[in-house]
């Protein structure tokens, strides 16, 4: 097979197969997104197609890589075209979105993401760039001496980081004026577009700071050097949720994918079809109409946001170390597995309680349809895909609930385990796991601590000490000595000791 999927060959495609029912070359741009993967290509850019299907040509996405090439280099001579493979246990839907326009390389050429992001007609610009690469500090606030931040705020016209993109547009939009894009974070940070928010008005303080020495050929340093004022004042942050579940894509799904179109696809992308997006209705440049295709527009995203990450994304990152241990490659088999799927229930009895009250949550129905997701033998959502930045994920996933049952006085045996279970599997990899089966930003210093194997209570207080955990809050010797007692029981016997001192029995 060696033809292609492109606007030349779409036409060739089954009819059962669903394409872009609109004029793709009426489309203009009017979002950018960095960061654009295989979770934006499901999800955001699903969205934005229905849009553009429905009459809005004019909120076309712009997709920019913020570190390689692969994305653009699958996806160019597809003219931005891809497969979403929607799968469950009843079997496969294939629709091919056509929202992307076009792909840009951020280190190949920073000018051009300038100029996107300068470009009068995108009004909305976002973002799901993991959460390591917001770049912050132990404590929360902007990592200032982080290289690629240092080298930022010394070359403001060629940015690396997602924080520099974003200062160095607005600056020049403010001084063209031209109306500031809203900054939408799509990723799993508590408060995202608040926290996103407060970090760019801190590194836009330092560029001031800096500026105010320095005159920065191409600006205007008077209007530049009050910029932090600008994006605190000006510029709108809404927070986020956002939710679907995206394995990895493998050869074999491209292959198999391959067959069903007759073209091939360099990179389909595989999901579920349960979809989700709740947003704070904050846009003062305008937003598509994505409320039409099942956008929750809200006034305040926050209950929704716990909800997901306590109970999604908690119960997830416990699958995942504690499948790992378990030898579960695969989040459906872990989740079968008696004594994981009896923890996961008590998880989420642990963590249910934290969540805000009188907010409309049905944690009950929510759990139920987490479970038949989990559940779904289509996807084989990797453990080790799940596993990875941990240090980066569990404070908001883990540790925030802990930290609530612990000022509540009330049980959280479960959490505290999942906690211990990431420290063990990050022990294992070169071990009982291979080397490299999940990376976290601190690997380095976790690998070099966890050689040293001290006893189970120094290891943990060393790994919540490089990894900021619970830093500063008055129950954190408490949490520390709780995980302790996991940790002893897996390195002596795994999961299944661990378990049972739970009361599981895993029949």
């Amino acid at each position: 097979m060696n033809s292609r999927l492109s606007n030349a060959t779409i036409a060739k495609l089954p009819e059962e197969i669903a394409i872009p029912r609109y004029d793709r070359g009426a489309v203009t741009p009017g979002i950018v997104h960095l960061g654009v993967g295989a979770f934006h290509r499901a999800h955001q850019a699903a969205y934005v197609d229905a849009c553009l299907a429905d009459g809005e040509a004019n909120w076309g996405i712009v997709g920019v890589s913020l570190r390689n090439p692969d994305t653009r280099d699958a996806l160019a001579p597809q003219d931005g075209l891809y497969t979403l493979a929607m799968r469950d246990s009843a079997g496969e839907q294939l629709e091919v979105v056509g929202s992307i326009l076009s792909l840009l390389v951020a280190p190949e050429d920073p000018g051009a993401v300038l100029a996107a992001l300068t470009d009068p007609r995108i009004r909305i610009v976002t973002l799901t760039i993991t959460e390591k690469a917001y770049l912050r500090a132990a404590d929360g606030t902007l990592d200032k001496a982080h290289p690629d931040i240092v080298h930022d705020l010394a070359n403001p016209g060629s940015p690396k980081t997602a924080h520099g993109f974003l200062a160095e547009a607005l600056a020049r939009r403010r001084a063209a004026g031209t109306t500031p894009f809203t900054v939408l974070c799509c990723d799993n940070l508590p408060a995202n577009g608040a926290t996103l928010h407060r970090l760019l008005v801190e590194f836009a303080k330092l560029r001031d700071f800096r500026l105010d020495r320095q005159v920065d050929a191409g600006l205007d340093r008077q209007v530049d050097a009050d910029l932090a004022h600008h994006i605190a004042d000006e510029v709108a942050f809404p927070s986020s949720m956002v939710d679907r579940i995206v394995p990895a894509t493998t050869d074999a799904d491209r292959a198999r994918v391959a067959g069903e179109l007759g073209l091939e696809d360099a990179w389909p992308v595989m999901t579920e079809p349960f979809r989700q997006w709740v947003i704070e209705d904050r846009f003062p440049a305008g937003r598509p109409a994505w409320e039409k295709f099942g956008v929750t527009m809200v006034e305040d995203v926050g209950p929704f946001e716990d909800m997901k990450l306590r109970l999604l994304n908690g119960a997830h990152s416990g699958i995942a170390y504690l499948g790992l241990l378990s030898g579960h490659p695969t989040v459906d088999r872990a989740f079968a597995d008696p004594a994981i799927r009896q923890f996961v229930d008590a998880l989420w009895a642990e963590a249910i309680p934290t969540l805000p009250e009188g907010a409309g949550l049905d944690t009950a129905a929510y759990t139920a349809e987490l479970a038949e997701r989990f559940s779904n033998t289509a996807l084989a959502h990797r453990t080790a895909q799940i596993a990875n930045d941990g240090s980066q994920k569990l404070p908001q996933r883990i540790i925030a609930s802990a930290l609530e049952c612990l000022e509540a006085g009330t049980e959280l045996v479960h959490l505290t385990l999942v906690v211990a279970a990431w420290i063990a599997a990050c022990a294992a990899r070169g071990k009982t796991l291979p080397e490299g089966h999940f990376t976290d930003p601190l690997d380095a210093a976790l690998t070099t601590l966890l050689d040293q194997q001290l006893p189970a209570n120094e290891t943990v207080t060393a790994v919540f000490e490089l990894a900021g955990l619970a830093k500063d809050h008055a129950e954190r010797q408490t949490l520390i000595e709780l995980v302790a007692v996991h940790l002893v029981h897996l390195r002596r016997e795994g999961p299944l000791l661990a378990f049972a001192a739970l009361g599981i029995d895993g029949r």
